[in-house]
């Protein structure tokens, strides 16, 4: 249900926090002198560093002055332009945890620290990562290697079925998962399902790896070996882990989400998207998994509105040669519910989304905006806190495509008609037909969930 494409060749100023990286004795009207370790180095570390550093998922380090300062004017460029950090979600719709975003503050500092000749001022170090967050906090209690993937230059899209076995001690429970890939630029998508077994597999049970064309989404539980030793179906964990560049692996507070893992379990990606390659490279990307003390209090599930699943689009994703067109899907909440995260998806004539709900009462709650769509970033968004949807709402989502030559992400030159590719489904991966999806992960809503943060 996932697609993507090519990674720019800058991934990321990340972003934690949305905070003021100045001390307030000296305010923006106050640049006379901007020196790197008394102003701009804390930027870094709270809003770059966790993303550049070693193994932090971006292309080069900012763990130091002369590392800042070889990429110097190519900060300036792409925070000024408002292209790094990538955060697509409008901030004045809605709110979401770790928004990545630089104070007007924060980007005069660092275009007078580089107007100024790139002072460095005293206190040489190397920049450490402030105030991580989350899965950020801790390494992982379980590390699984996915099947090598030899790609070819000259390749176009390439899809997979997976299987990665694992073996824990004892039955335990998952708190989260998360896909770290090898080669950020050709891995688009990874959709996974656990399977949990009875009894353990006869070993040795490796990697597993099926190359598929579009449209074979159906694990061959025969082929892959995916069968009990009775030949029996294992229990399957739907979407227990999913994949799209820029995506982290999503934690909850205690009690809240997650899932089990018996003591033999495979992931299966039933659908592990690579894309266009210009050269001989491989890939072995790899699952990581961190365990929970106890089973959670609560559990969560998913709603998807669109492409493939609970609502109709209106009209019909097809998109004409040369047109702008506007569609719009909806789904009636039939209990109420908390919501949790939301992760809108489109492709490459994607130009803007927006989401929100209607309550039975006709009062408005904003979900998410996305004024300019941006193929390379698709989150899964986590709300700052519960959002209680009652019984009777509408979701509703809108979405506005661009087939005109005049979009430099349009895949056809000149401009061909693009829709869902209703031969596979509606749900064709390739970049160059179309996808209108909305996911929102949610729990069922107990009293005073509007109280809890996420």
């Amino acid at each position: 249900m996932f697609h993507r494409t090519l990674i720019g060749p800058l991934l990321c100023l990340l972003t934690l926090a949305n905070s003021s990286c100045h001390s307030e004795e000296k305010g923006t009207d106050s640049l006379e002198e901007v020196v790197f370790y008394d102003d701009v180095a804390k930027i870094m570390e709270q809003k770059c560093v966790p993303c550049h550093q070693v193994d932090g998922g971006a292309p080069f380090v900012l763990t130091s002055y002369e590392a800042v300062s070889r990429k110097a004017k190519t900060i300036v460029e792409v925070t000024q332009k408002g292209i790094m950090p990538p955060w697509p979600a409008d901030p004045n719709y809605q709110h979401f945890i770790g928004e990545r975003l630089l104070t007007e503050r924060e980007k005069q500092l660092i275009k007078a620290w580089v107007d100024q000749g790139k002072l460095k001022g005293t206190g040489e170090r190397v920049l450490q990562a402030k105030n991580p967050k989350g899965l950020k906090k801790s390494k992982p209690d379980l590390i699984l290697d996915m099947p090598v993937v030899s790609l070819r230059a000259g390749d176009q899209d390439r899809f997979f079925l997976m299987r990665i076995p694992g073996l824990v001690e004892k039955d335990t429970w998952v708190k989260a998962m998360e896909i770290r890939p090898g080669v950020r630029e050709r891995l688009h998508h990874f959709n996974g399902h656990v399977l949990n077994y009875k009894q353990v597999k006869s070993l040795p049970w490796s990697n597993g790896i099926q190359e598929i064309t579009q449209g074979e989404y159906e694990a061959d539980f025969a082929q892959l070996d995916l069968l009990e030793t009775d030949g029996s179906r294992p229990e399957r964990i739907h979407s227990a882990v999913n994949y799209l560049p820029g995506m982290e692996g999503t934690l909850f507070p205690d009690g809240i989400g997650g899932f089990r893992l018996s003591r033999q379990f495979a992931l299966i990606g039933n659908d592990v998207h690579y894309g266009p390659s210009d050269q001989d490279t491989q890939d072995r990307s790899q699952i990581w998994i961190w365990f929970a003390d106890k089973e959670p209090r609560r559990k969560t599930a998913e709603f998807m509105l669109g492409t493939n699943g609970s609502s109709a689009i209106e009209p019909p994703l097809l998109i004409p040669a040369g047109q702008i067109t506007h569609h719009r899907t909806a789904f009636q909440i039939k209990a109420d519910v908390s919501l949790l995260t939301i992760n809108p998806h489109m492709h490459l004539l994607g130009s803007s989304l927006k989401a929100y709900a209607v309550k039975p009462s006709g009062d408005t709650v904003n979900l998410i905006s996305i004024p300019r769509w941006d193929f390379r970033w698709q989150y899964t968004y986590t709300f700052t806190h519960m959002l209680r949807i009652p019984r009777g709402s509408w979701i509703v989502c809108e979405a506005t495509y661009d087939n005109r030559a005049s979009n430099p992400n349009n895949p056809y030159s000149p401009p061909r008609t693009v829709g869902e590719r209703l031969e596979y489904g509606g749900a064709s991966m390739r970049a160059t037909d179309e996808m209108l999806q909305l996911i929102i992960g949610y729990t069922p809503y107990q009293k005073g969930d509007e109280a809890l943060t996420l």
